[in-house]
């Protein structure tokens, strides 16, 4: 989902601060970490069953916390309700919004990093080994000795995933690992063979500047929509419903320049690309966290389809590099959609145009399904489910335009009360609008993630939906999970978002039909394998390391949900379940459970090296820490 992937509630996180893993991570004496009977928990529904002799001897002040917490969820249903009065200013208690502190949802005002001194940082060109445009006007630095001798920071490691995997690190003088390539006089060492070799290897759907400069000036040839947005403007002004738009055809249009067959003859629906869903895994589109390498990471451990992070058409029309960046792709990723998120016909569909024509992609994805204020307030994501007729006239050009296969991730609909869910009935218009595929997260857009996915609503929407292929999404931790959903629902496959977030390896698990009592070695180096993949992505300059360390901080977040199946009394671990305080069967496995964000940050410096003077990291979701700032 490129749904914003939230957090769990307050009553879910109140994990205890564990013990600091050694330089060597050996293994925890648990015989010397005695546990008093006074530490045995009693399990309340919510809280994971933890065998005993792992428990921690819970301080005094956890239970009052405790309370106050199971409190706080307890209110939940009044919390949203109060959440959306403050939406509409209407504020019952007089008290400013800004001034009601909740321990729910996003950190808004998480600091910034601190803006580098460009006298201090290498010109792009230098390190390219280019001459500068710019010339005694820029503002960069061009001396590479003076930058080698007093500005560049020591290096994190000997070697340079970049340089050792494709031949060539682009980042050249500037990269964290160069020693390996970068010579005695400064110029950046290259493997021509391994360079040509490689190419292969790379991420697809980078960009040119010439098509960014068009975006930018508004010269690009938008030919279909352009057809499409003219016979929608007729069918608006004689008064005529929107289903007339279906009977558009190509025959009237005259073309420019060479005349191709799609020109004069449009595709009928059945000779438009098709791809197989059935019983395929679908990694969820996830912000911010759903970035390329945790994608690969993905791949690695069995999921079948991938889709890039919600990008917004009107920004990708005007050329934002930053979001045409999401739509980055990696070889390994067979089977991968862009997911678009809009409120107009016009942009929606010149936006699909252009995906069309210089993204090789193999379906676009429509996101009515995300709950941020911001995005709902400008009738995009999930308030187009309140808007029937403009939906209509979206998905009907951009079908019209696209020759791949167009799909929706929603949810079941905008209010919390039930009797005003509405998916059922989108998902049948959905059937006549030639939509391929249906993606339905089993909750409404106030609930968030609060409450568990309702499957008997997605087993309804999906006998809806046939023969069209519905995907189901909600609360999937374990195959128990996966196979309960296909044998009692309806649905042609899975979608898993949270799940995937907090045990990547879910995919090998549903494959295998088996629980992977993973180690947490090998939890640590897929967490190598992460920082490896963002250090390609992202870079391995200065820039490009802290990039790193801060989506693998994020994504930290989560994964330190995972409760170790050796750990616990029963499985499978449900997703609403929070665990009481633990120890891990080693340091490494107790460092990996922590939920104190400067935790994290040692884990992030046993691959990244040391954190810059004065970093300062929160979390993007509130209830994903209770310690949630940390400096270094």
């Amino acid at each position: 989902m490129a749904d914003e992937v939230e957090g769990f509630s307050a009553a879910e996180k109140q994990n205890s601060s564990a013990n600091s893993a050694p330089d060597d991570v050996k293994e925890t004496n648990l015989e010397q970490k005695a546990i008093s009977s006074d530490a045995e928990v009693k399990f309340r529904p919510g809280v994971a069953p933890i065998k005993t002799q792992y428990l921690k001897k819970t301080p005094k002040r956890a239970a009052s916390t405790a309370a106050s917490l199971d409190e706080s969820n307890a209110s939940e249903a009044k919390e949203i309700k109060s959440t959306n009065k403050e939406e509409n200013d209407d504020n019952e208690s007089g008290e400013p919004p800004s001034k009601r502190k909740k321990k729910r949802g996003m950190n808004k005002n998480r600091p910034r990093a601190a803006k580098l001194d460009f006298s201090q940082q290498l010109c792009t060109s230098t390190v390219k080994g280019n001459e500068c445009w710019y010339g005694d006007k820029c503002r960069y630095l061009h001396d590479i000795a003076k930058y080698m001798a007093d500005y560049k920071p020591a290096d994190i490691g000997e070697s340079c995933v970049n340089f050792e995997k494709f031949g060539k690190c682009i980042y050249g003088v500037t990269c964290r690992y160069g020693k390996k390539h970068i010579s005695d006089n400064f110029t950046n060492i290259v493997n021509t063979e391994l360079y040509e070799e490689s190419e292969p290897l790379r991420t697809k759907n980078v960009f040119s500047k010439d098509l960014m400069i068009s975006m930018r000036k508004k010269t690009y040839e938008f030919s279909k929509a352009d057809i499409y947005l003219k016979h929608l403007a007729k069918v608006k002004a004689e008064g005529k419903p929107n289903s007339e738009l279906g009977s558009l055809s190509r025959l009237g249009a005259k073309p420019e320049g060479a005349v191709t067959d799609e020109d004069v003859i449009k595709l009928r629906p059945q000779e438009k690309k098709k791809i197989n869903f059935a019983d395929k895994l679908y990694l969820a589109p996830l912000t911010t966290v759903g970035n390329l390498p945790f994608r690969r990471i993905c791949k690695q451990y069995g999921a079948d389809v991938t889709c890039s992070e919600m990008a917004m058409c009107t920004k990708l029309l005007q050329g934002g590099m930053s979001e045409w960046a999401l739509l980055k792709r990696h070889s390994s990723e067979d089977i991968f959609g862009a997911q678009l998120c809009g409120s107009f016909p016009d942009t929606m569909t010149k936006c699909a145009e252009l995906l069309q024509n210089e993204v090789p992609i193999d379906f676009v994805d429509i996101n009515i399904g995300c709950p941020i204020d911001l995005v709902f307030r400008q009738g995009a994501g999930s308030a187009l489910m309140g808007r029937f007729g403009k939906f209509e006239q979206i998905v009907r050009g951009m079908n019209y335009v696209l020759d791949i296969p167009l799909t929706v991730k929603m949810r079941t609909g905008i209010s919390d009360k039930k009797t005003a869910w509405n998916a059922h009935k989108l998902i049948s218009n959905l059937k006549i609008w030639d939509v391929s595929l249906v993606t339905l997260h089993g909750r409404s857009r106030e609930q968030r993630y609060t409450r568990l996915a309702d499957w008997d609503y997605i087993n309804e929407c999906a006998k809806a939906a046939a023969p069209m292929p519905l995907f189901g999404n909600g609360d999937i931790l374990s195959y128990e999970d996966a196979i309960l959903r296909r044998e009692q629902t309806g649905v042609s496959g899975l979608m898993v978002a949270r799940g995937a977030l907090i045990k990547p390896w879910i995919f090998t698990e549903i494959k295998e039909n088996r629980h992977w009592d993973i180690s947490s070695n090998e939890r640590f180096d897929m967490l190598k394998d992460f920082v490896n993949f963002g250090l390609e992505h992202w870079g391995s300059d200065s820039m490009g390391v802290e990039n790193t360390r801060k989506f693998l901080l994020e994504w930290l977040s989560f994964q330190c949900r995972y409760i170790p199946v050796g750990v616990l009394e029963r499985l499978p671990q449900q997703i609403n379940e929070r665990p009481p305080p633990y120890y891990g069967r080693n340091d490494l496995e107790t460092l990996l459970s922590s939920a104190d964000c400067a935790d994290w940050v040692k884990i992030s410096e046993m691959l990244l090296g040391p954190v810059p003077a004065n970093f300062c990291f929160i979390p993007k979701h509130k209830t994903n820490s209770y310690s949630t700032e940390t400096e270094g």
